[in-house]
């Protein structure tokens, strides 16, 4: 396939573009800073550009059979750049009328799981405090995806790892694991990466979490 990662110099970002040209995958990083990208390979394009501008994303996402973003805010100080920087996707994929698209947004924007524990539901409360305006930025974006006319998944992990890896995590189209407490880095773009041809995650959120 013809890929297109967004935020490709950040974690999630960095772990979608590795994975995808392992998997044989054609695939356009756009990024702001191209020395950011450790990522190499021969079916890799790298394309510098102004996000802000969805002018100058329309030739990313042409032609492309999947979008793929990884952006958001990286500290409690960048509230608002998912929201922003999305919309900027959005726009220049309806322009070029490009279909598919899957961003990263947090477990807390899913429904409660049934049962869950007290302890965990304490946790994601003081989470919730102390993250407001990051959820509040994932909340606006996740409305932006609904509005459009993409055929979009919102990605929703919990507190994100550096670990290695497994492959080995639960999903829930719609809904959010009971006690999903983490999910590596790796896992989340392997996830997002497999559900570009799922039809059951079409303008979903997904849960997903070991």
């Amino acid at each position: 396939m013809k890929l297109t990662v967004f935020g490709a110099t950040g974690g999630i970002g960095q772990e979608i573009v590795r994975q995808a040209l392992a998997s044989g995958h054609e695939v356009t990083a756009v990024v702001r800073d191209p020395a950011r990208l450790t990522v190499t390979g021969t079916r890799l394009t790298v394309l510098r550009a102004d996000l802000t501008d969805p002018e100058a994303l329309r030739g990313a996402v042409a032609g492309r059979d999947a979008v793929l973003s990884g952006l958001g805010a990286r500290t409690r100080a960048d509230a608002g750049v998912a929201a922003r920087l999305t919309r900027s996707v959005l726009t220049a994929m309806d322009a070029e009328r490009t279909r598919r698209l899957l961003v990263v947004s947090a477990a807390p924007l899913g429904p409660v799981p049934e049962g869950q524990a007290l302890v965990d539901r304490a946790v994601l409360s003081v989470v919730n405090s102390v993250l407001k305006d990051v959820y509040a930025d994932l909340r606006v974006m996740e409305s932006d995806l609904a509005a459009s006319g993409t055929d979009w998944t919102s990605v929703r992990p919990p507190k994100l790892t550096d670990k290695r890896g497994t492959g080995q995590y639960r999903r829930v189209v719609g809904g959010t694991p009971p006690r999903g407490r983490s999910l590596a880095r790796a896992d989340v773009a392997h996830a997002m990466l497999a559900m570009i041809d799922d039809p059951a995650t079409v303008k979903q959120g997904v849960g997903v979490a070991y």
